[in-house]
C-alpha cells in the first residue's frame, strides 16, 4: 500500500496484518481522488473510520488543509500514527475513540469539515447511521463532501435529508457514493438512496 498522489506519492504506508483493518485499495484512492479532483485543496478533512490513515494521508498529500484522523482500535490506531510519523506529518489529530463520541466532542470544540470519509466496517449498516450522526451532530460547512464506501452487496443506505448525490461508482467489491451538502439557500430534498439518485 502507498500513496497514490501528491507530495508524498510512492510512499509506502503500513496496514496491521490480520482482517480487521480493510484498507481502501490503492486503486480505489486514486479513483476517488480522481472524482473529488481540486477540491481536495485546502480541505478540512475528517476521516471518520480512519483505519491506517490513508484516506486522509492521501488529502493531505494532494494539499488539503489539516485533518482529523477518528479510530477506536488500538491496532489501526498505532499503524495510523506510524504512517503519519514517517511521513512527518506533525498538523493532524487523530482520535482514538468511537465516532459517536469522537463527532460529540468535535461538535463542542466547533469543529467544520468540508471533506469528510466515510469507510466503516463492512455489513453493519454503519454508512447511513454514521451520516446521520454527522448531520446532527452539525460539524459539516455548507456544501461539504462526503465520500462513503461499502462493499457493494451491502443494501443501500439513505442519506441525511439535502444531501445530494454526485457520483456512485463500483469498483469490483466496492462501492463508493459522493455526497455534497447543502449550501446556503439550498433547496433541501427529502433523505435519497444512492440508487434512487441514479
Amino acid at each position: 500500500m502507498r500513496v497514490v498522489g501528491g507530495k508524498w506519492g510512492g510512499r509506502a504506508l503500513r496496514a496491521p496484518r490480520g482482517t480487521s483493518v480493510r484498507p481502501t485499495s490503492d486503486k480505489v484512492r486514486e479513483a476517488i481522488f480522481g472524482i473529488l479532483g481540486e477540491r481536495v485543496e485546502g480541505a478540512t478533512v475528517l476521516d471518520l473510520f480512519a483505519g491506517t490513515g490513508a484516506m486522509a494521508i492521501e488529502a493531505l498529500s494532494r494539499g488539503a488543509a489539516g485533518a482529523v484522523l477518528v479510530e477506536p482500535s488500538a491496532i489501526a490506531f498505532a499503524a495510523l500514527k506510524s504512517n503519519l510519523a514517517s511521513l512527518g506529518a506533525t498538523g493532524p489529530t487523530c482520535v482514538p475513540a468511537d465516532y459517536r463520541k469522537a463527532l460529540r466532542r468535535l461538535a463542542a470544540g466547533g469543529m467544520r469539515f468540508t471533506l469528510v470519509f466515510l469507510d466503516p466496517p463492512y455489513g453493519k449498516g454503519l454508512v447511513g447511521r454514521s451520516a446521520a450522526e454527522i448531520e446532527r451532530c452539525g460539524v459539516l460547512a455548507a456544501g461539504a463532501l462526503v465520500v462513503a464506501e461499502r462493499a457493494a452487496r451491502d443494501p443501500d443506505e439513505t442519506f441525511p435529508p439535502g444531501w445530494s448525490t454526485i457520483a456512485d461508482r463500483r469498483y469490483g467489491d466496492t462501492r463508493v457514493t459522493l455526497c455534497e451538502v447543502p449550501r446556503p439557500g439550498g433547496t433541501a430534498a427529502p433523505g435519497r438512496t444512492a440508487k434512487e439518485a441514479g
